[in-house]
C-alpha cells in the first residue's frame, strides 16, 4: 500500500513554490538575502526569482521601487535567452536583503492564491517549454522588465502580472498558464502604445495651441 507524503516530508527541491515561499515567509532572521533565496529555490532559481521580483513590483510601492525590483528581472531574463540553468547575479544583487516583517505582511495573501493556482495546475501543451519556448518566455519576460524599471505611474500593474504568470508557467510547465501570460503580455503592449500615442496626442495638442497664440 502506497504511503501519503506530506509537503513537510518533501525534499525542498520538490516542495510546491507555495510551500517554499510559506517557509521564506516565516524566516527567523530579520532579513534574507537574494542569495539565500537563490538557494532555497534550487533548479528552479531563475523562474522562482522572475516570480517573485515580478509579484513584488505588482505590489502598492512608492515611486521607484518597481526599478529597484525589476533591475534583477532585466539581469534574469537574458538567461532564459542563453538557456542557463543556474542564475548568475552580481554580488551587489546577491547580498542584496529584503525584511522578513515586508515578507510576513505581503506574503499570506500571495500563497493563499498561488496554493489555489496550484490545486488546479498541472504539466500541459508543454510543447511551449522546449529550447526555444524558454527562450520566447526569457525574451517576453526581459522586454516587460525594461518596462517595469520605467517611472511610468501606474504602469507596473499588468507587466508584473505577465511576468509573474510565465515564470510560474515555466515552473509549473503549464502551458495554458503561459498563454495567459502572453495574453496579459500582449495587453500590456497594447495598453503602453495607446498610453503613448495619447500622451503625444495631447503634447501635439498643447503645442498647437501655443504656437497659436
Amino acid at each position: 500500500m502506497s504511503e501519503t507524503v506530506h509537503p513537510a516530508e518533501l525534499p525542498e527541491a520538490e516542495l510546491p513554490l507555495s510551500a517554499v515561499l510559506a517557509d521564506i515567509a516565516d524566516y527567523p532572521e530579520e532579513s534574507i538575502s537574494v542569495q539565500q533565496l537563490t538557494e532555497r529555490f534550487g533548479g528552479r532559481a531563475i523562474g522562482a526569482l522572475l516570480f517573485v521580483f515580478g509579484l513584488a513590483c505588482m505590489l502598492p510601492l512608492p515611486p521607484g521601487a518597481t526599478t529597484i525590483f525589476g533591475f534583477p528581472l532585466v539581469l534574469l531574463a537574458p538567461q532564459l535567452i542563453i538557456g542557463a540553468a543556474v542564475p548568475w547575479l552580481p554580488k551587489g544583487v546577491k547580498h542584496r536583503t529584503i525584511s522578513t516583517a515586508q515578507l510576513k505582511a505581503s506574503l499570506p495573501r500571495a500563497i493563499r492564491w498561488l496554493r489555489k493556482v496550484e490545486a488546479v495546475s498541472r504539466p500541459r501543451l508543454v510543447f511551449l517549454f522546449g529550447p526555444v519556448g524558454e527562450r520566447l518566455i526569457g525574451l517576453v519576460c526581459l522586454a516587460l522588465a525594461l518596462v517595469l524599471i520605467l517611472p511610468i505611474p501606474g504602469g507596473n500593474i499588468l507587466p508584473a502580472m505577465a511576468v509573474s504568470a510565465l515564470a510560474f508557467a515555466l515552473i509549473q510547465r503549464d502551458g495554458l498558464i503561459a498563454l495567459i501570460g502572453y495574453g496579459l503580455a500582449i495587453t500590456s503592449a497594447s495598453v503602453l502604445v495607446l498610453a503613448a500615442h495619447i500622451i503625444v496626442r495631447m503634447f501635439l495638442h498643447a503645442w498647437t495651441v501655443v504656437t497659436a497664440a
